[in-house]
């Protein structure tokens, strides 16, 4: 997940607002307890603690057979492997993640669908040590930023599995790059089958959460994502209400068209509060993200969507300093609307993390991630992307037993 910046996005389905609006509420109690908000009260604390409990162990149909907070690895396990790749997504599940986030769509020249966190590929895979293709490198103008690079739109599905997946942050992961090259880029489809082996393999139902990357670039090139990544759902019966597949876009639009294409659980991503969807600046639409956070804006996402896909700093904002401050209403005001929340993303190594749980200043060491997640978590957060889903699945067993 993620726009064009390095982190990466989000989930939902209506779960009942009375009892979101109570986890939110009690367990933006806890936040306050922790960041030092009046009025915060143990026992709501507890009270929410014991919900999520509940919902860890005893699951219903669809969204609510999931536990809460839940786990999502985001882009697979990609603190340890090369992200977007099967060895990634496979890493995710065994690490114990929810959902695996499989994967970022973008399409192909010749209209197939593939896993890339961005559609320009020369930072995730070894296509600058193909000759063949160097006179591919361009200069494209994507969502009002200018890229330089090689796009999958510019490859036909053949062409992209010569290729092989490379660590996209080797200043923060060098461990990562013992697997560069080992991986090829997968489509969709393979993702979806993969999906239903290791749900059989391991008795139990196994969860993905793909995005829609760019449509409006992609759908004025004449290969829109929706209809394309609808049919595919069809074709494998994953298009109901509760097929364990939550699609997620930064663009309003194209959640509102799969609205009308799928039954799957949607999720709106947020990004920063005065940014605006890609969608909104070609349409005109004037409004920002923080249009979109406040009461009336998050009624009119949950009219077509199940959830919301916030940054983290929407939930927790930071200080000049990169420290955190404290929480904002908008827990509880998306609780109130009926949807949940899956921020985006937790990592590990310090420069990802608040100022203030940072260990020292190695670019690749961990700092308190643990500290980070019981802080977040306390906010009422129904889940949270993270790259490193055992981390994430620790921290959790951590906050439900204090």
């Amino acid at each position: 997940m993620g726009t064009l910046e390095s982190n990466g996005h989000a989930q939902g389905e209506s779960t009942g607002a009375g009892r979101r609006a109570l986890l939110g509420a009690a367990m933006l109690g806890a936040g306050g307890a922790v960041l030092g908000l009046p009025g915060a009260a143990r026992a709501d604390a507890q009270d929410a603690k014991q919900h999520a409990q509940h919902d860890v162990k005893h699951g219903g149909g669809g969204l609510k057979s999931l536990p809460v907070p839940t786990i999502i690895g985001h882009r697979g396990a990609s603190g340890y492997r090369p992200e977007h790749t099967l060895g990634s997504y496979q890493l995710a599940l065994d690490l114990g993640a929810d959902i695996v986030e499989a994967g970022d769509l973008v399409p192909t020249k010749d209209g197939h669908i593939v896993c890339r966190h961005e559609p320009e590929i020369g930072g995730t895979t070894d296509v600058a040590d193909h000759p063949e293709f160097a006179s591919r490198k361009v200069t494209k103008v994507l969502d009002g930023v200018s890229l330089t690079g090689w796009f999958t739109e510019d490859f036909t599905l053949a062409e992209l599995k010569t290729l092989r997946a490379v660590e996209r942050i080797p200043a923060n992961r060098p461990h990562n790059t013992l697997y560069n090259g080992r991986w090829e880029i997968p489509t969709f489809e393979e993702v979806l089958r993969w999906q239903d082996e290791q749900t059989r393999k391991r008795g139990k139902q196994v969860w993905i959460y793909p995005e829609t990357k760019h449509p409006t670039y992609f759908r004025a090139l004449g290969l829109g994502l929706e209809e394309r990544v609808a049919k595919l759902l069809k074709k494998h019966g994953k298009d109901r209400k509760n097929s364990p597949v939550i699609i997620q876009s930064f663009e309003p639009t194209s959640i509102q068209r799969l609205n009308r294409l799928v039954g799957n659980p949607l999720v709106v991503l947020l990004s920063a509060a005065g940014t605006r969807p890609w969608d909104f600046v070609t349409t005109g639409d004037p409004r920002t993200v923080a249009d979109l956070i406040k009461p009336a804006g998050l009624r009119e996402i949950a009219s077509y969507a199940q959830g919301i896909g916030p940054t983290l700093d929407l939930v927790i904002p930071k200080d000049s300093t990169g420290a955190l401050t404290s929480p904002t209403t908008l827990v509880a005001d998306a609780h109130a609307a009926g949807l949940i929340l899956h921020p985006y993303t937790m990592r590990n190594e310090n420069p990802f993390l608040p100022a203030n749980f940072r260990k020292g200043t190695d670019a690749d060491a961990y700092g308190d991630a643990f500290g980070a997640y019981r802080t977040y978590f306390a906010t009422g957060i129904d889940g949270v992307f993270t790259d490193n889903p055992d981390t994430g699945v620790l921290a959790r067993a951590d906050f439900l037993n204090d």
